[in-house]
């Protein structure tokens, strides 16, 4: 059975595609009170190129974009799209209802370490990473995205979960923002690391691949940060490993959890 497979695999050869070829998904964990002010908002900057470029963008997190969910509906592309998401939002609050989980659980104690102090502080941070396109469809758990621009993925926050679920809606890149240096990585999509703070960066030089804290010094802009993560992001798909890749970084697949989970 071995043989036939690696003659098939044997046979690929790269070839160009273009930049619309692409379905990113965006997340962030271990969040921290510069994320909404440096690498997210850099990363929306992003996603917006990405989305012009006819690319695929996915955001997602249920429970940290819920205290946002009028911000997102405004930019629903259509009425259908702008039900879809409340529904999302109502399924998750029941879900969560059924279990008894109390949803402050989110933020998390690591969050509040790093200076946020509220869900909704947390939430406009979160949703800054979609940038400002028009929401063209939301994909349900578990399911595969059929539509182009910018979706949200309807997932949990925990970063386990949301990146296998973003794997199934079709990811084949990854971005990922920390504030607190989260060891995250996929083995089945490349995932870029993010820094909200140029302390981070440096600190943890070989596991951070971009620094946007140079935002806050003002070394840097959130668009010229934005610029930089966009070729990073085409550099990474023609090849490019990322830190989580050079150092096998992969994080176990959770396709859901029955559990409760914020």
């Amino acid at each position: 059975m071995a043989e036939p497979r690696l003659a098939a695999l044997n046979a690929r050869r790269r070839e160009s595609c273009p930049a619309s070829d692409l379905v990113v998904g965006v997340q962030c964990g271990g969040s921290d009170a510069f994320s909404g002010v440096t690498a997210n908002p850099a990363v929306g900057f992003a996603s917006d190129l990405l989305v012009r470029a006819g690319a695929t963008v996915l955001f997602s997190e249920n429970t940290e974009v819920r205290d946002g969910i009028a911000q997102l509906t405004a930019r629903a592309a259509t009425p259908e799209v702008a039900q879809a998401l409340i529904r999302e939002m109502a399924w998750y609050d029941a879900y969560l209802a059924r279990g008894g989980a109390d949803r402050s659980a989110n933020t998390t104690p690591g969050n509040k370490m790093g200076g946020l102090t509220n869900i909704v502080e947390k939430a406009m941070g979160s949703i800054i990473k979609s940038g400002s396109s028009p929401i063209n469809g939301v994909v349900p758990i578990g399911e595969k995205s059929k539509q182009k621009g910018l979706l949200f993925a309807a997932t949990p926050a925990s970063d386990f979960v949301c990146g296998t679920l973003q794997l199934a809606a079709g990811m084949n890149i990854h971005v990922f923002t920390t504030g607190r240096g989260t060891p995250y990585g996929l083995a089945a999509a490349p995932v870029i690391k993010v820094a909200t703070r140029t302390n981070l960066a440096q600190r943890w030089h070989d596991l951070m691949d971009l620094n946007a804290g140079t935002i806050a010094t003002g070394d840097a802009s959130i668009q010229s940060v934005g610029w930089e993560l966009f070729h990073l992001l085409l550099e990474v798909a023609s090849g490019r490993r990322t830190w989580s890749e050079n150092w096998r970084l992969h994080n176990a697949l959770t396709v859901f959890n029955p559990t409760p989970i914020t």
